[in-house]
């Protein structure tokens, strides 16, 4: 229905303040400009983040994930992010060579708030960094520094709503594809199937780090 459409659409911030409104004075005092001790203990409480990246060729989001607090808190401004073994497009790593910007949302498994620190980051191969997140006798091939510009937690209402950690609501793999079947069909039967499948979890347990 597209009926009103252009007569609907926001268009201005002050079409969006009149809207929503001012927002509330707890909305503005968790945001800072550093890591508190109360954030801190967060980051190195949680196992995932999702890193948002942008770039000429648009914006990217990337799971990461690893032991809790594998991002690592170097100062009250600086986080350290080491990039472990993935599928080697490193899209968010393209982005941020040409596009300092990030941003990172933490997840805590059982918890219904996140964290969110959005800033600016360059990657280091430095010897030393690389050596420090060595796992299973693996380094990463880079560590993403992060100067944090705003850190603030994010209201539970969302997870809330989602009923996220919930495990009676886990969803049943075999009624949706497998990584197999999607990339098969993608690739008219070159790549993928059930094959894949069935190595998947053998090599991912090898090359974890």
């Amino acid at each position: 229905m597209t009926v009103g459409v252009e007569q609907s659409r926001i268009t201005t911030i002050e079409q969006l303040e009149a809207l929503y409104g001012e927002p509330s004075q707890a909305s503005r005092v968790k945001e800072v400009s550093w890591i508190t001790p109360h954030y801190r203990a967060m980051i190195e409480a949680s196992p995932f983040a999702v890193l948002g990246t942008s770039g000429p060729e648009g914006l990217d989001c990337s799971p990461r994930g690893d032991l809790p607090g594998f991002v690592r808190v170097a100062d009250d401004k600086t986080l350290l992010l080491p990039d472990r073994r993935g599928n080697n497009r490193a899209d968010s790593l393209r982005n941020i060579i040409r596009d300092p910007r990030v941003a990172l949302l933490f997840f805590l498994p059982g918890l219904d708030y996140t964290l969110r620190v959005n800033g600016r980051a360059y990657l280091s191969t430095d010897s030393g960094l690389l050596q420090s997140f060595v796992m299973e006798g693996k380094a990463p091939r880079c560590v993403v520094v992060i100067e944090a510009d705003a850190v603030f937690f994010q209201c539970a209402r969302a997870l809330l709503r989602s009923d996220l950690w919930n495990s009676a609501k886990h969803l049943d793999p075999s009624q949706l594809p497998t990584s197999g079947q999607i990339l098969a069909a993608l690739s008219n039967g070159t790549c993928g199937g059930e094959a894949y499948d069935k190595d998947w979890p053998t090599r991912a347990r090898k090359s974890l780090w």
